[in-house]
């Protein structure tokens, strides 16, 4: 089974295994909590608080659709894999609490820290514990990576078309 990256097409883009499409969709919303940190208008924190918001809902998808599935099978993991899925159900709330708030209140950035943390948590321990693992085994994350891909798309398109 490949895991490196595959040589590139003449129309299509060069293949991302998974752990690199995951790690990248981590750095952009880490990029985008730095971002709302030095934000200073109520207006800008609330947009890119969106962003955020957005951003992990489809990472989360992908990650609970496609890329846990078949970590939990290639692993017979019991342990890794529910613990992040609890995690995903903690920011899903966190994400919640923020779309009912004002966001001009103190409860808002305050939400947003919290949120930050708990994502900085969960990135932590899959960059550390899952990631080396999935790697060490007989996942092709290349052709993970493709379907992740090919979900994530579907997922902002269908976002793009709903805005």
């Amino acid at each position: 089974m490949t895991k490196t990256a595959a040589t590139p097409t003449r129309n299509a883009p060069a293949s991302v295994d998974a752990i690199t499409l995951l790690d990248a969709d981590h750095k952009a919303v880490s990029e985008l909590f730095a971002r709302f940190d030095s934000a200073n208008s109520v207006s800008g924190k609330q947009a890119l608080v969106a962003e955020i918001c957005a951003a992990l809902g489809v990472h989360a998808q992908i990650e609970e659709e496609v890329f846990y599935p078949a970590v939990k099978l290639a692993l017979k993991d019991k342990v890794m894999i529910p613990e992040a899925i609890i995690e995903h159900a903690s920011l899903k709330g966190l994400i919640a609490t923020l779309e009912g708030i004002d966001p001009d209140g103190e409860m808002y950035d305050a939400n947003v820290k919290v949120l930050s943390e708990y994502v900085k948590h969960h990135v932590e321990e899959e960059r550390d514990e899952l990631f080396p693992k999935v790697r060490a085994s007989s996942i092709d994350i290349l052709e993970l990576g493709a379907r992740l891909a090919a979900r994530k798309q579907e997922l902002m398109a269908k976002a793009a078309s709903a805005a």
